[in-house]
C-alpha cells in the first residue's frame, strides 16, 4: 500500500456568482489539469438569505456535468426542456449538461435561514460532450450510509465503498464521492484507487491528514509520544486538500471530529477549452457553442 502525498492544502476563497450569491470557491477557472476529470468547486453556505436569495437565474451549461449535494434549505431547479424540481437536504442532483440545456437553480433557507450545499463540475470526455442531457434526482433516504466501530460514518453518493454502492451510477469519470464523518481523535485510512485524482473538501471540525514525506503524519507521531496536539497541525473549515499518486488516505479527527468530502475520479486527460459554464475540446467547439447561443441553436432536439 502507499500513502497518497498532500500535494497542497488551500481554504476555499470567498466570490460571487449568480445574481449576487456570496460562496466560497475551492478552485475552478484555473488550470483544468489540476484535477482532471474535475473542474469546479463551489461551497454556498449562507446564513443571510440576502446573501443567496437571488440565486442563479438561467445560464447555459454543454460539454460538463454538475453535482449538487444540499445539507440545509432548499435548491429549486428548472431548465429549457420544462423539468423541474426541489433538492432537499441530504439530496443529490447529479446533471450531464451534455449537448446543452439552460437551466436555473433558486435556494431557499431552512426555518432558520441556512442554505448550505455544495456544487461540482466533473468534465465530460469528447465521445460525450454532446450526449442528450439527462438528471439524476437523488433523495438522501436513498444514499447508503456505512456506521464503522469507531463511529466513522461514510455517505456513499457515487461509486463502490466498504461494500455499498452509491445511487448514482453511468458517470463518464467514473467517480467515487464520499461524505465522510470520523469522530474525535480517531485515525481513518481510506483506500482510493491508484490511477484517480483525488481531494478532500473540510467542512466541519478538523483533521491532519498523514503525508508520504511524514509517514505517521505530524499529529499521527505526537499522538504516538504522548504531545499535545497544537491546532496549527490541522487542516480545518473550508479546506481543500489535493492529493498526488498512491491508494490510500490516512488522517486523524482534531478534537471536534471532522466531517469532510472525500472525491475521486479517472482523469480524462483531453485538451479543455473553457468559457464559463460551457467546456468544450478546442476553441472552435467553443466559438460554435457561442454563435449556436446567440442565434437560438443551442438547445439540440431529442433523438
Amino acid at each position: 500500500m502507499s500513502l497518497r502525498p498532500t500535494l497542497e492544502t488551500r481554504h476555499a476563497l470567498p466570490t460571487m456568482e449568480g445574481a449576487g450569491v456570496k460562496l466560497h470557491r475551492a478552485f475552478g477557472f484555473q488550470d483544468p489539469s489540476e484535477l482532471d476529470p474535475f473542474l469546479l468547486f463551489d461551497d454556498f453556505r449562507n446564513e443571510i438569505p440576502e446573501d443567496y436569495l437571488r440565486g442563479f437565474p438561467w445560464h447555459p451549461h454543454r460539454g460538463i456535468e454538475t453535482i449538487t449535494y444540499v445539507l440545509a434549505g432548499e435548491v429549486d431547479h428548472g431548465d429549457s426542456l420544462g423539468n423541474t424540481g426541489t433538492l432537499g437536504a441530504g439530496d443529490v442532483q447529479w446533471m450531464t449538461a451534455g449537448s446543452g440545456i439552460l437551466h436555473q437553480e433558486m435556494p431557499r433557507g431552512n426555518a432558520k435561514g441556512q442554505m448550505h450545499g455544495f456544487q461540482l463540475w466533473g468534465n465530460l470526455p469528447a465521445s460525450q460532450k454532446m450526449v442528450a442531457p439527462r438528471y439524476q434526482d437523488v433523495q438522501g433516504k436513498d444514499i447508503p450510509e456505512i456506521i464503522d466501530d469507531d463511529g466513522t460514518r461514510v455517505k456513499v453518493i457515487v461509486g463502490e465503498f466498504w461494500g455499498k454502492t452509491g445511487p448514482v451510477d453511468g458517470i463518464a469519470a467514473d467517480p467515487q464521492y464520499l461524505d465522510v464523518f470520523v469522530p474525535a481523535g480517531v485515525k481513518k485510512t481510506f483506500k482510493i484507487d491508484t490511477y484517480r485524482r483525488a481531494f478532500a473538501y473540510i467542512f466541519e471540525g478538523s483533521a491532519a491528514f498523514a503525508d508520504a514525506s511524514q509517514p505517521s503524519g505530524v499529529l499521527l507521531e505526537k499522538e504516538v509520544a504522548g504531545e499535545e496536539v497544537n491546532i496549527r497541525d490541522l487542516s480545518g473549515d473550508r479546506t481543500l486538500v489535493r492529493f498526488g499518486t498512491g491508494d490510500e488516505v490516512t488522517l486523524q479527527a482534531g478534537p471536534e471530529g471532522v466531517r469532510f468530502l472525500l472525491i475521486s475520479g479517472a482523469p480524462i486527460d483531453e485538451p479543455v477549452a473553457w468559457h464559463g459554464p460551457i467546456v468544450m475540446n478546442t476553441q472552435d467547439e467553443l466559438m460554435q457553442a457561442m454563435r449556436e447561443l446567440r442565434n437560438g441553436t443551442f438547445i439540440k432536439p431529442a433523438h
